[in-house]
């Protein structure tokens, strides 16, 4: 990537070199050919919330071929303001590598020291009866040598990291066909709509969206910028549940 060479044209060029037009570029991607254009324009004003640009920038980086941890990191880059060039992305690969490192030396170590402990421990039950006096019952020994052994899985504790939280849900419908719908954002209340052909409208959700169609071949849906085949046929009624991982048919 060049120097002075923005985001989109990086992508643009590449896209051309590759003799890729947008239109194949939008049916492998399966997203939008207009946002795609913004994307190369620097259209940001276009463009949807960042968490999904960055979905559709890993998509299109995979399908021309381009590195897309560079393509993410200069887009980062690009909404903090500064600039990014391809030594900074290497030196921070570098730093990354090192911590990486550093982080299974330190693991190895605390295995070693745990090891070292358990094998004292053990060196110590067994040469017991010879050290001590003839007096000295070994029971309570064993009982301690039997309790300081499992010091090493506490710490295998500590390495369970904790669950991910869900991502937004963004849906757009569009009426091919007079369609009624019946639909649920989240905790709110339930709302009702008829849409006639053309119209449509924009749904924005944290979680989950609950939707019944009373014409399932009369709509079109994007849900996170990836238009969805249809669900059913005209005249069909069916319930669908969108969320951040795709949509399911009850």
């Amino acid at each position: 990537m060049k120097e002075r060479e923005s985001l989109g044209e990086f992508l643009r060029r590449e896209r051309e070199t590759k003799q890729i037009s947008l239109r194949e570029l939008a049916k492998h991607t399966k997203v939008r050919e207009h946002i795609l254009k913004a994307i190369e324009e620097g259209r940001h004003d276009l463009l949807p919330s960042p968490i999904y640009v960055r979905g559709f920038l890993s998509a299109y980086a995979k399908q021309i071929g381009a590195d897309s941890q560079d393509v993410l990191l200069r887009y980062e880059q690009l909404l903090k303001g500064e600039p990014v060039v391809r030594s900074e992305i290497t030196s921070r690969r570098k730093a990354a590598g090192k911590t990486f490192i550093k982080e299974i030396r330190t693991r190895r170590q605390i295995w070693m020291v745990s090891g070292v402990i358990a094998i004292s421990l053990l060196a110590s039950y067994f040469l017991h009866p010879f050290l001590s006096r003839p007096s000295v019952a070994p029971l309570p020994v064993k009982q301690e040598a039997r309790e300081a052994i499992p010091v090493p899985l506490t710490l295998q504790a500590t390495e369970v990291s904790p669950a991910a939280p869900a991502e937004p849900v963004s849906l757009e419908i569009e009426a091919v066909e007079e369609t009624w719908i019946r639909i649920k954002v989240d905790d709110q209340s339930e709302a009702e709509a008829i849409f006639k052909p053309g119209e449509g409208r924009s749904y924005q959700a944290a979680r989950q969206i609950d939707l019944l169609i009373g014409n399932a071949g009369g709509l079109d849906m994007v849900l996170n910028g990836r238009k969805l085949e249809s669900f059913g046929k005209s005249g069909e009624v069916i319930t669908l549940v969108f969320t951040s991982r795709g949509a399911e048919k009850k």
